[in-house]
């Protein structure tokens, strides 16, 4: 009746998983009771769980990505505590079977559940506000999107106390993934919560580039389109185009796994390396739907706190389109030692070091931007900064890699790690963070404080060079990925200063919680009352923080780029008061408990099916098929703001006048 699920599936004897469990499970149990004893639960099913609004469910995407970066983080220390223990004949704590499922969830979170959610929940709050629109082109299917991303990270943790996760590394590569190398349930769980939230992500991704397409404000053109729109309208080309490879590929290894299919077995007609060739169809072109907003968001940054427009918009514009175009052209770098010849192999790299050419635009842009500007070194500024010093050094190590007989030496080793490191962590987490303390404000009506922010970009900042400098070091000293244990005992110092990194790392990411308590706590001494706190350039600015459910009481006019400062020159525009305005009534979509319904079913389904639980699996796709067809047949999906309403929120939240 429970397929292959038995009492053997949790592992009682594996102290260090048990005591993770249960110091999660207390936590989890405890905030429970919190909600139950203060009665929230109202609260949150009206407004966070069953919301349609795009701000709220950016929010939800952001703090989703928090908590799974703790999840994902926790791996990364105990894989360097490991490595700086396990040299010569210690062999550390961790067994191999165990190692081996830690540094596949390792990669498999930060990627899929922490960069995606941090891209695509600022994408889903800033871009309607950008664009001077009421919400995205779907509402419902945003929640839908982001349950369903939610419903993939719960399967994946579920995976910690029954059963296991994968040990194949995050991509998952066969011959090792198929069923004759990994028999059990590991495999199973990272393609069914990847395929549940790759569907999310690919509607979102469909939303988002609807949005961009077809509701930007009277008179905005693709020209006057803010820079962040312009890169998120690239990240979401991507997704659009490329996630549906992730989800075929995926499709055919479960067909291998599940049906005794061929598609990537070492016989009958199988071939593995055609599954790598498609993952990484998938998997560069990811890189660059993670970089390209966190782009955006510098470029805002940057223009902000310099007082000046962007330097070079066009070419900006231009580099972010010819990026998006060669993310495809690319792939094969991953795996030049493949054999498929010099001539694949030199295209590939010459591809590789020609997408670096329109990167290489953007920084000198930025940095024009800041040549001459009366520059505000504030915390989101140190992001930016340290970012285009960082990510310039990790661009370098990638082009050096982009030379096929270099790559033949380097490849699989540490060096490899520390690359890929230096542009995920120096690009997009850098930016993420830089993104959410810039747009915090607008999204909660107060500013982060300023002097821990700073201490957090420190931590990240020289623990991210002690982490991952040894390693460039390792990697050619011959030291490869994913060892458990090695027999040189000249590499552990290096591995001991890579802990300490991590460790300080771990320090910034502790100071993040500190600093959100202290800015909650002291929130009125930090109020936005104008809804411009850092006296910006584009729409959100123009709007109460918090914004309404409906973003705008007008639609704004748009005849040029960097919108709202143009608004700020001209007197008696967007910030006189005494400009007699008529309102009308809004129409905002219903809140709508679809998506969680899904998510809901979807657990049970891909739980079900990861377990061979037959009949489990044929309840959840019932459950889901219903709750579409009850919102297909669902007539009253929108509800009206009366003007009177829309007028008394203006006249208590409207936007104050500031110095310009």
């Amino acid at each position: 009746m429970l397929g292959r699920l038995s009492w053997a599936a949790i592992p009682f004897d594996v102290p260090v998983v048990m005591i993770a469990a249960g110091s999660v499970g207390f936590v989890i149990f405890c905030l429970l009771a919190l909600v139950t004893v203060k009665g929230w639960w109202p609260y949150l099913w009206r407004e966070w769980i069953t919301s349609v609004d795009h701000k709220r469910i950016g929010v939800m995407y952001i703090i989703l990505a928090l908590l799974m970066l703790v999840r994902g983080f926790s791996d990364a220390l105990l894989m360097r505590s490991q490595l700086a223990l396990a040299a010569g004949h210690a062999q550390g704590y961790l067994p191999p079977e165990h190692y081996d499922q830690i540094f596949s969830a390792h990669g498999t979170i930060m990627i899929f559940f922490v960069a995606m959610p941090f891209v695509v929940g600022l994408m889903n709050f800033v871009l309607p506000l950008q664009l001077g629109v009421r919400d995205v082109a779907f509402p419902v299917l945003n929640s839908v999107s982001f349950w369903l991303t939610a419903a993939g990270v719960l399967l994946v943790n579920v995976s910690l106390v029954v059963g296991e996760f994968a040990r194949t590394g995050w991509l998952a590569y066969p011959p090792l993934s198929e069923v004759a190398y990994s028999p059990g349930v590991g495999v199973d769980y990272y393609l069914w919560s990847l395929q549940i939230s790759g569907l999310g992500t690919l509607l979102s991704g469909i939303n988002l580039l609807t949005t961009i397409l077809k509701l930007r404000a009277p008179g905005m053109g693709y020209r006057q389109m803010p820079i962040f729109c312009w890169t998120a309208l690239a990240s979401n080309l991507l997704i659009v185009a490329s996630f549906p490879i992730l989800t075929a590929t995926f499709a055919m290894l479960l067909l291998d796994r599940y049906c005794g299919f061929h598609f990537f077995t070492n016989d009958l007609g199988g071939n593995p390396m055609m599954y790598i060739n498609l993952i990484w169809s998938w998997g560069h072109p990811e890189v660059y739907i993670l970089i390209l907003p966190a782009f955006g968001v510098f470029s805002e940054v940057v223009a902000t706190f310099s007082g000046k427009p962007l330097f070079g918009r066009r070419s900006m514009v231009m580099a972010t389109m010819a990026i998006c175009v060669l993310s495809f052209l690319v792939w094969l770098h991953h795996f030049f030692t493949m054999g498929a010849g010099a001539d694949v192999n030199g295209f590939f790299g010459i591809m590789t070091m020609l997408i670096a050419v329109p990167t290489g635009v953007k920084i000198f842009n930025w940095l024009f931007t800041l040549y001459g500007g009366r520059i505000r070194f504030t915390t989101p500024v140190y992001w930016a900064v340290g970012f285009m010093v960082t990510f310039v050094i990790g661009g370098m190590t990638g082009v050096l890699m982009a030379i096929p007989p270099a790559d033949f030496v380097l490849h699989n080793s540490l060096f490899l790690i520390a690359h890929f490191h230096n542009v995920v962590i120096g690009g997009v987490v850098f930016g993420v963070m830089a993104g959410i303390t810039y747009w915090f404000p607008k999204a909660f009506g107060f500013t982060l404080n300023e002097r821990l922010g700073k201490a957090v970009f420190w931590c990240w900042f020289f623990g991210f060079y002690l982490a991952f400098t040894p390693l460039y070091v390792l990697g050619l000293m011959g030291a490869t990925r994913r060892l458990q244990h090695y027999a040189n005992p000249h590499w552990q110092p290096f591995m001991l200063v890579a802990f300490a990194g991590a460790l300080l790392i771990l320090l910034g990411i502790a100071l993040t919680g500190v600093q959100l308590a202290v800015s909650i706590r002291h929130r009125d001494r930090n109020r936005d009352v104008t809804g411009d706190p850092w006296n910006g350039r584009t729409l959100e600015w123009s709007t109460p923080s918090p914004p309404p459910v409906w973003n705008f009481s007008h639609l704004p006019q748009v005849d040029r780029p960097d919108a709202f400062w143009a608004m700020k020159q001209q007197r008696g525009t967007a910030q006189d008061r005494s400009i007699q305005r008529i309102y009308e009534t809004i129409h905002v979509p219903r809140n709508n408990p679809t998506g969680f319904y899904l998510a809901f079913f979807a657990v049970l389904l891909g739980f079900s099916l990861i377990w061979r639980i037959w009949w489990g699996a044929g309840l959840g796709l019932l459950g889901a098929i219903v709750a579409g067809l009850l919102q297909a047949w669902r007539t009253n999906g929108e509800i009206e703001v009366p003007a009177d309403k829309v007028a008394a929120f203006e006249r208590l939240h409207g936007p104050k006048e500031r110095a310009v």
